[in-house]
Parts: structure tokens; sequence; C-alpha cells
């Protein structure tokens, strides 16, 4: 499956974004889609999971409460509503895929990455 994530941008603290990430290739429902975050000299970080069926959904502590994890099965998309962004939201976000998930917070268990979108939270 391919994966093309957008939406990024530059926002000011307390701001809104909504990422989205369009999949191609094969049956969109029957991956589990996850959003991961890269700041500059950390490691890759979990950040949200949605079953296939989208019926599930996982937000980390960190973005409890201000991001949302949805899909549209119709569509082929995934998104991340993003609100209350501070500066220590800044990143590259990554979608990801697999159809078959024994951990959802590791990356390592996702085969299918996007190239990633990069948001810029300014205080």
């Amino acid at each position: 499956v391919q994966l093309q994530a957008s939406g990024g941008g530059l926002v000011q603290a307390g701001g809104s974004l909504r990422l989205s990430c369009a999949a191609s290739g094969r049956t969109f429902s029957n991956y589990a889609m996850a959003w991961f975050r890269q700041a500059p000299g950390k490691e890759r970080e979990f950040v949200a999971y949605i079953s296939g069926g989208g019926g599930f959904t996982y937000h980390a502590d960190s973005v409890k409460g201000r991001f949302t994890i949805s899909r549209d099965n119709a569509k082929n998309t995934v998104y991340l509503q993003m609100s209350g962004l501070k500066p220590e939201d800044t990143a590259v976000y990554y979608c990801a895929a697999d159809s078959t998930i024994y951990n959802r917070q590791l990356a390592s268990g996702y085969a299918y990455w996007g190239q990633g979108t990069l948001v810029t939270v300014s205080s």
C-alpha cells in the first residue's frame, strides 16, 4: 500500500491543523493506521492509532484530548485533527499502515509508511 501524507504547515501555539494520509494499492479497510512523529534529534514517537474499521482508536497520553485520529474508508484516507497545538508538537508527522499489528505503539510493527509532513508550532 502506498501512503501520501499532507496538511502540515506553520501554526501558532493554540492553533489547529488537520493532517491527511491518502492510501492506494490495497483494500484500505484491511489496514490499521497510525500516526507517528519525529522531532529533530529525537526518536520517532507514537501519536495515534485507528483500527481498520475505525471502531477502535488509541492516542498517546501527550496528545490525548487535543488530537483525534479518524478515517474514511470510502475515501481511503486517515486524518489527524490537531488542536491546542504546542511548540513541543513540532515534528515531521508520518502515517503508517499494516494489516497485522501486535504493538500499536511500536514503529517497527508497521510495514508501510508515508513520506512525512512537517508541522511547526510557533510560540
